[in-house]
């Protein structure tokens, strides 16, 4: 059930990009735009979907935000990928976008992936103004300096400290860094329905904690064909990670528990959530 979803999230998600960039000039940078969000897991379109489908939200209305939110995700890794940032040459295996192009191009693709995502999700065909209001507002704090920015921050601000990160510090990095577009998008159906995030909320501060922990891993025992993108990264760098501080076992036990506190949260929701009780042992299953 779980990889069928995943599957035709992906695909519905995929054919909006190709409906609204289809829709742009013939330019370079909307090429650029189309090849960062080509491929990938999803996952957080998903999670958009999915807590819409829990609160009886029209599709219809969340393919919108699902695809907003992939469109600000690319943009993050289209920047990140930058010769400034981390200097990758490969994404889902394929040449990143400063590779493909060039580096103006890909702050102008990462800068109009940002402003699409905006304009998604406080599209009139989401909701009312209330509900397009509230997905707005939140997302820019998702997304910004108190969200994935501040994390990203305190990513490259750690990579010159004289002194590593401690795990308390690490669990608050990847709070903003990876964590926060995560609960957006686990949280944005409740928001659509104007119902309680709360569940959703505990259930995706564990998910994002997780899936950090198995990329975490995955940059130790992966291999980069598999990944998608380079790995031993960071143990290169000799950046402090959950598995440097951890240990190995203790890395996946940990991410194992998080992965059973995020299923436990949604027991208010019983059988109808079973699908993101899979997306969360995904997080930490999956190879890539």
């Amino acid at each position: 059930m779980f990889s069928t979803r995943l599957t035709q999230s992906a695909t519905a998600i995929q054919a909006q990009f190709d409906a609204v960039l289809g829709g742009l000039d013939d330019l370079s940078v909307v090429h650029a735009m189309a090849h960062a969000t080509n491929g990938g897991k999803r996952l957080r379109g998903f999670l958009v979907l999915e807590s819409a489908r829990l609160h009886g939200v029209d599709p219809a209305k969340a393919i919108w935000p699902a695809t907003g939110i992939e469109a600000l995700h690319a943009y993050s890794l289209v920047h990140d990928d930058l010769p400034c940032m981390d200097d990758d040459d490969l994404r889902r295996g394929q040449p990143t976008v400063h590779v493909k192009w060039d580096d103006a191009t890909a702050v102008l693709a990462g800068d109009a992936l940002q402003s699409l995502a905006f304009e998604m999700v406080s599209r009139p065909e989401v909701g009312d103004a209330l509900v397009r209001a509230d997905l707005t507002l939140s997302l820019a704090q998702a997304s910004g300096a108190q969200g994935m920015v501040l994390g990203q921050a305190l990513d490259i601000a750690a990579e010159t400290a004289t002194e590593p990160l401690s795990l308390d510090e690490i669990t608050t990095l990847q709070a903003g860094k990876t964590g926060a577009l995560i609960e957006w998008s686990a949280t944005a159906g409740a928001r659509m329905a104007q119902a309680d995030l709360s569940a959703l909320q505990t259930y995706s501060r564990a998910l994002g904690l997780a899936f950090q922990i198995a990329d975490d891993i995955l940059d130790v025992t992966g291999d980069a064909a598999t990944v998608g993108k380079a790995t031993a990264k960071d143990a290169d760098a000799g950046k402090a990670t959950f598995v440097s501080l951890l240990g190995l076992d203790e890395a996946k036990r940990r991410a194992a528990r998080l992965v059973e506190s995020a299923s436990d949260a949604l027991n208010i929701y019983g059988d109808d959530a079973t699908t993101l009780r899979d997306a969360a042992a995904f997080v930490v299953a999956r190879k890539s």
